[in-house]
């Protein structure tokens, strides 16, 4: 699906492992993993529930910390035995943007702010942090739902909008939890159309956990969790 890649990977992991408790409690959540995504690529992560892709999704996007190995991110080594950056949630504003299953957006405030709000924590003032939040809508044709709140919007806007959030500082890693297992096909192949927009314009690297077997024709490249350990990938 994509014809040519640049190089140098957007992520890479290195014999990635983590583990939760010790002894006889302990329970190894990621063995060894090692990950290469580039710009430009789509790439799915698949397994049954308990496998660990949550958790390896949570430790890319520097939520959860490694028990072991090295993590490099858009060029950075921000992970080698241990955190390499002091100031994590800078990290995640910088480099990597969140869409979940459910768009987690506040119901208090509109699209446009819900996106806004993102931009404000990052430093950027009001005036500006409109004027981005504005553009993202329209770009993901959504702009004319831009005062509408939460509840109003059907859950393909709403979905737009969380996307919209994610994208908000400009990030070159996308993470994806479930992104469309609240959607129908046709909305599900929406957003995922707009992923693959997002990132070949863009340049972004996209991970997504999915179940969804109606999407697994949009990723480049699937990659399958047992155990805590990757699988030799599937071509997408």
């Amino acid at each position: 699906m994509v014809e040519s890649v640049p190089q140098e990977p957007l992520v890479r992991l290195r014999n990635v492992s983590k583990h939760f408790g010790e002894g006889e409690t302990r329970v190894d959540a990621l063995k060894d993993v090692s990950l290469e995504v580039f710009p430009r690529q789509v790439v799915a992560l698949l397994g049954p529930s308990g496998s660990g892709k949550t958790t390896l999704l949570n430790t890319i996007g520097c939520v959860l910390a490694p028990s072991s190995g090295w993590m490099q991110l858009d060029g950075d080594v921000v992970y080698d035995g241990r955190w390499l950056r002091s100031d994590l949630r800078r990290l995640r504003l910088d480099k990597i943007g969140f869409i979940f299953q459910f768009h987690n957006l506040l119901p208090f405030l509109d699209a446009t702010d819900n996106v806004a709000v993102v931009l404000s924590l990052a430093g950027a003032n009001t005036r500006v942090a409109h004027r981005r939040a504005v553009e993202l809508l329209d770009y993901l044709e959504v702009g004319h739902r831009k005062t509408a709140f939460p509840a109003k919007l059907s859950g393909g806007e709403a979905q737009r909008v969380a996307i919209a959030r994610a994208l908000a500082n400009r990030p070159r890693i996308i993470l994806a939890d479930e992104p469309t297992a609240a959607l129908d096909s046709k909305r599900a192949g929406i957003v995922m159309d707009l992923l693959r927009k997002l990132a070949v314009e863009q340049q972004a690297a996209i991970i997504a956990v999915t179940h969804d077997e109606k999407i697994f024709d949009r990723f480049d490249r699937i990659f399958h969790l047992r155990d805590g350990r990757l699988d030799q990938e599937a071509e997408g």
